[in-house]
C-alpha cells in the first residue's frame, strides 16, 4: 500500500513540475540583441488581420502613373502556408470607375493607425515579384504629415525593385530637398541574386541621427541627419508608418511588355518592427 501511494505523489508533484515549466514566461524568440519587439505579423492566420493592415484602393496613377487598380479582391492579397502573397495580374474586362479602366490589379497594404512608429528597427523577409514594368516596394510614409505633403513630410523606401534592372535593390530618402522630382534623391543599392525564389530580409534602423539600410544584416547605406533641424532635409522626427504593394508601371519602371510573366506576386514571410533597447 505505501509503494502505492509513493507512486501516485511522484506522478502529481511531476505534473505539477510540467505545468510550471509550460507556464513560465521566456523572452520572445524574435528579440534581437539590443532590441525588443513591439509590433508583427507572423501571417499565421488563414485571412489578413484586418487589425494590422488596411486595403488602398483606387487606379488613379498614384503620383507616378502607375497602371494598376489597386484591389481588396482575394486574388490580389491573400495568405497561404504562413505567408502573406501580393499578386499582380491582368484583368481583360478592366478594374475601377468606367471612365478610367484599368487593365492590371495589384494590392497596396498598409498599417497606417494600425502601425505607426517613430524611430526603431523595421525589416521585412520577403521575395520580390519581378518582370519588365513590376514594381514592388517596400517603404514608410509619413503618418500625421506635419510638414505638408509628399515630399515634404518624407518618405523612406526600404526596398524597391525595378523590373528592367533585375536584381538591384534599392532604399532610399525623399525629402523637400532630396527626392527623384528634382533629382536629388539619397539612397543606395545592392546587386542580389535569385530574389524571386529565395527570401532576404529587408530592414531599415532609424535614430535620431541617421537611417541605416540593411539586407540581411549587411549595411549597405546610411543617411545622416544634418542636424540643422529643417524638414526640409530632415522630417524624420515624426511617426511613419508600412506600406507593401506591387506597382505595375509608372514614371520609373516603364510599362509592361511581351516580356512580362502575369500573373507575379511577391512573397512576405514576416514583419517585424523593434524598438530599441
Amino acid at each position: 500500500m505505501k509503494k502505492y501511494i509513493l507512486i501516485i505523489v511522484f506522478v502529481l508533484v511531476a505534473c505539477e513540475d510540467s505545468k510550471k515549466k509550460v507556464e513560465i514566461p521566456s523572452g520572445n524568440e524574435w528579440d534581437l540583441e539590443g532590441w525588443k519587439l513591439i509590433w508583427n505579423d507572423e501571417f499565421n492566420k488563414s485571412e489578413l488581420n484586418l487589425d494590422k493592415w488596411s486595403y488602398e484602393i483606387g487606379g488613379h496613377g498614384w503620383g507616378n502613373n502607375e497602371l494598376q487598380y489597386y484591389s481588396d479582391a482575394d486574388s490580389t492579397a491573400f495568405i497561404e502556408n504562413g505567408k502573406l502573397f501580393l499578386r499582380a495580374e491582368v484583368v481583360p474586362q478592366g478594374a475601377g470607375s468606367p471612365d478610367n479602366l484599368r487593365y492590371f490589379t495589384s494590392a497596396r497594404l498598409r498599417t497606417s493607425g494600425k502601425g505607426d512608429w517613430l524611430y526603431g528597427r523595421i525589416e521585412v523577409k520577403a521575395k520580390v515579384a519581378l518582370g519588365q514594368g513590376i514594381w514592388p516596394a517596400i517603404w514608410m510614409l509619413p503618418t500625421d504629415w506635419m510638414y505638408g505633403g509628399w515630399p515634404q513630410s518624407g518618405e523612406i523606401d526600404i526596398m524597391e525593385h525595378v523590373g528592367f534592372d533585375p536584381g538591384h535593390i534599392h532604399g532610399s530618402i525623399h525629402t523637400e530637398s532630396y527626392n527623384h522630382k528634382i533629382n536629388t534623391q539619397r539612397g543606395g543599392s545592392l546587386k542580389l541574386d535569385n530574389i524571386d525564389t529565395a527570401f532576404y530580409v529587408y530592414a531599415i534602423e532609424w535614430f535620431e541621427d541617421r537611417i541605416d539600410f540593411y539586407i540581411n544584416n549587411k549595411k549597405y547605406y546610411s543617411f545622416q541627419n544634418d542636424e540643422k533641424n529643417n524638414f526640409k532635409t530632415w522630417p524624420f522626427n515624426q511617426r511613419f508608418h508600412l506600406l507593401i504593394n506591387i506597382a505595375v508601371g509608372g514614371d520609373w519602371p516603364g510599362s509592361p511588355d511581351e516580356t512580362t510573366n502575369f500573373p507575379t506576386q511577391m512573397e512576405i514571410d514576416y514583419v517585424r518592427v523593434y524598438e530599441k533597447i
